[in-house]
């Protein structure tokens, strides 16, 4: 980190996608972009939605929290625009709940499209019933503090994978994924040829064909030792049962 932006620190900035971008992958959703991304990208599983249907993309917003406090997210609440993600981590492992309804109620007013954290969530019931999508590590109504520093907007950790402020977040019910900004547009037009390449097939499973032929994988079977054996269906006659006289 450098030294403009070491020790806790809240950093301004309007590093993110533009909005062809985001609106185009978000279309795609996690499994189809992470595939057009070279399988990479992927939050751990770990992270799962409070509720299942929601779909979002947007500018990842992070924050850097101490585990059990969630002073830096209030901090960062100012920083967020319309169609922003928040992404929240901390410094070590932590499943306090350190976000509810409250929180979510500023960041809707913000235009704040969810939130991804790797620590708790609480408050389920009215997330759900606003519409505010949350993917966490878990739910717990363990509560939290608001004394210790952090920081906005700097690198972080989610679930095993590093977010940069200003990164492009995919969540849905496969889960979440970070591409990072430069890589975007790239995607965006991997995850257009694949879209098109999958609904090809799709027609033609529909008629009937089979992925072993459209994937040519019988010569694979075959290379494998994998073969090809016709079960005996008739009843061995010593072995089959007879009926009493």
């Amino acid at each position: 980190m450098s030294r403009r932006t070491s020790g806790h620190v809240i950093v301004r900035t309007s590093r993110g996608p533009s909005s062809e971008v985001v609106a185009s992958l978000a279309k795609s959703g996690v499994a189809t972009a992470h595939e057009a991304y070279g399988r990479r990208g992927l939050l751990g599983p770990e992270l799962r939605p409070i509720y299942p249907g929601a779909r979002i993309a947007g500018r990842a917003v992070t924050v850097l929290s101490h585990p059990g406090d969630n002073l830096m997210i209030h901090a960062s609440i100012e920083q967020c625009r319309a169609g922003d993600v928040l992404v929240v981590a901390t410094t070590s492992r932590s499943t306090d709940g350190m976000f509810g309804e409250l929180f979510a109620t500023q960041l809707h007013h913000r235009g704040v499209l969810g939130l991804v954290t790797d620590a708790g969530v609480r408050d389920v019931a009215d997330l759900t019933a606003m519409g505010f999508p949350v993917w966490s590590r878990a739910v717990h109504a363990q509560g939290t503090a608001k004394a210790v520093p952090g920081s906005v907007n700097v690198p972080v950790v989610v679930a095993g994978h590093l977010v940069n402020p200003g990164d492009i977040i995919l969540a849905d019910d496969d889960g979440v994924l970070c591409i990072p900004l430069a890589d975007g547009e790239a995607v965006v037009e991997a995850s257009a040829r694949r879209e098109a390449n999958e609904e090809a097939k799709r027609r033609r499973f529909r008629q009937g064909e089979l992925g072993l032929d459209i994937y040519h994988m019988r010569p694979l079977l075959e290379q494998l030792g994998v073969r090809y054996v016709d079960a005996d269906d008739e009843p061995d006659p010593d072995t089959a049962p007879t009926e009493d006289c």
